[in-house]
């Protein structure tokens, strides 16, 4: 059944293609427009050979496709536009070039057609402002490539009506996709979320903490996402995600939640972008990342050495506990460690010098674990500063007795994942404090727009509101950047003791 409006896509590249194929499956009849000669017919060629291979993979009948194409059709001119009750814009990123189009689009189309941005960053409000009619522009945000992706964001304006969302909200939904709202914001919701999961990445990697492989591994076995925060910017390209982080941080007038890194300027500026110039934070050779095999452990020495497990953190040292015992590891049951001892800590947000200190240890022979997410696939050990090689080496004996891999990582507030973690945590709860979006839509949006294994305030949750927050205070007491700076909403939440999502 067609529908009982028709809808324009002007700009016929990557993104209007996409989306120009989403709506003809969806039985909307779609007028497809480029400025360049010649691309929007080539772009429509391009979308019958995507539906027969649609048609090859039994995803679709043949008629389906064929009906699909009979309602696409390239305008060569604007004028041929003025019936439709939706436009969609998906030109070039520049807020002028859409301004103009805007305004310009007023003068042709009916007083009720909506105008839509598929914009990523760039103000709906501002865009609208030269418009006669502002209330009627939105953005209706879809991700790439548009067919895969089951996200589309509506972002209402400071001028736009509630029955311009409502329609959109409504349209997003005919054609399969999954709806959030989202408030207009710089990088609106999924790119500010993103921001936290690569700017913490590359921190770690300013600090000297650890290496890039070692990053991607922690987060990839430990936390469940799917790509590291490095193969990611090298999937991305930098020349894609460093310009966007400097505009959001721009935007919000230089927020340091957002700030970008001179690590990735300086590799911007070198041409190292990722997989596009076989090139970025790892090299390639036949489409595939070049990383270092991990080292295999003698685990001859675990058994030495005496143990002593700090109980500082009670609930973290029992499970580095319960494992030495399973493993048949004879622990030190006394106050205080004997004086060859290897000191095993559990801190929560601290970087394990500081915490060795603050419990007269000596830091020569203390390591500090991570268990924020278990030991059940992946540990991450953390030496102080002075921690000689023979006792990290016993250290890593004990903990790959059961050849599960082990990281080491040098001193930090915080280890790995207790780092990225909560700072997707904080920067998702301050979204959700900025009414952005709800706290439903943030983790969900996250979810399907990023591959997250769960969204910023379900991590939250389910690892603990108080530990996450516990975590979050204490890298920020020990960097005392803002960046770090504890979240209003989370912090409310732990005072409560109740769940991320409740409350408004």
């Amino acid at each position: 059944m067609v529908r009982d409006f028709s809808v324009a896509v002007l700009g016929a590249g990557a993104m209007g293609r996409g989306i120009a194929q989403v709506f003809i499956l969806a039985n909307y009849e779609v007028k497809l427009f480029d400025a360049g000669p010649g691309v929007a017919e080539k772009t429509k060629q391009e979308i019958s050979k995507q539906l027969h291979r649609l048609v090859e993979k039994n995803s679709i009948e043949e008629g389906v496709a064929k009906g699909a194409l009979n309602r696409l059709v390239v305008v060569s001119s604007l004028d041929a536009i003025a019936d439709v009750g939706l436009v969609i814009e998906a030109v070039i990123e520049d807020v002028e070039v859409k301004r103009v189009l805007f305004a310009s689009l007023e003068a042709i189309v009916k007083q009720d057609c909506v105008l839509a941005s598929n914009t990523s960053s760039l103000s709906i409000s501002t865009l609208a402002a030269q418009c006669r009619f502002p209330e009627r522009v939105a953005g209706f945000h879809f991700f790439n490539p548009v067919p895969l992706m089951r996200l589309v964001e509506v972002i209402n304006g400071l001028r736009t009506s509630e029955s311009t969302v409502e329609l959109l909200e409504r349209i997003g939904t005919e054609i399969g996709k999954v709806v959030v709202r989202v408030k207009d914001t710089p990088g609106f919701l999924v790119n500010q979320i993103g921001r936290a999961y690569t700017l913490e990445a590359i921190n770690l990697i300013a600090e000297g903490v650890c290496s890039y492989a070692d990053i991607d591994r922690v987060m990839k076995d430990t936390a469940g996402f799917r790509m590291g925060p490095f193969e990611l910017l090298d999937l991305v390209g930098l020349d894609v995600n460093h310009p966007a982080t400097e505009a959001i941080y721009s935007q919000f007038y230089n927020e340091p939640r957002y700030r970008p890194s001179s690590l990735m300027e300086g590799r911007l500026r070198a041409g190292l972008l990722g997989r596009k110039t076989q090139a970025g934070f790892y090299k390639y050779e036949d489409g595939k990342p070049v990383v270092e095999i991990e080292e295999l452990l003698n685990t001859e020495a675990a058994n030495m050495t005496p143990i002593w497990v700090s109980e500082d953190e009670a609930a973290e040292s029992k499970v580095v506990i319960e494992y030495l015992k399973e493993k048949n590891i004879l622990i030190e049951t006394s106050e205080n460690p004997s004086l060859t001892a290897l000191c095993i800590i559990t801190p929560l947000g601290e970087d394990a010098s500081r915490c060795a200190a603050r419990q007269g240890l000596d830091p020569t022979r203390t390591v500090a674990i991570d268990t924020l997410l278990g030991l059940d696939k992946r540990r991450t050990l953390m030496k102080t500063c002075v921690t000689t090689d023979a006792y990290l080496g016993i250290a890593r004996a004990i903990f790959s007795i059961d050849k599960v891999p082990v990281t080491v990582i040098k001193d930090s507030p915080g280890f790995i994942s207790q780092r990225i973690l909560a700072m997707i945590i904080n920067l998702g709860t301050s979204l959700a404090q900025a009414r952005t979006a709800s706290p439903e839509d943030i983790d969900k949006a996250v979810k399907l727009a990023l591959a997250y294994p769960k969204g910023p305030l379900e991590f939250g949750n389910s690892l603990g509101i108080k530990r996450m927050g516990k975590i979050i205070e204490n890298i920020y007491q020990q960097h005392l950047d803002p960046r770090y700076r504890p979240n209003l909403w989370l912090a409310r939440r732990i005072a409560l003791g109740i769940s991320l999502h409740d409350g408004n």
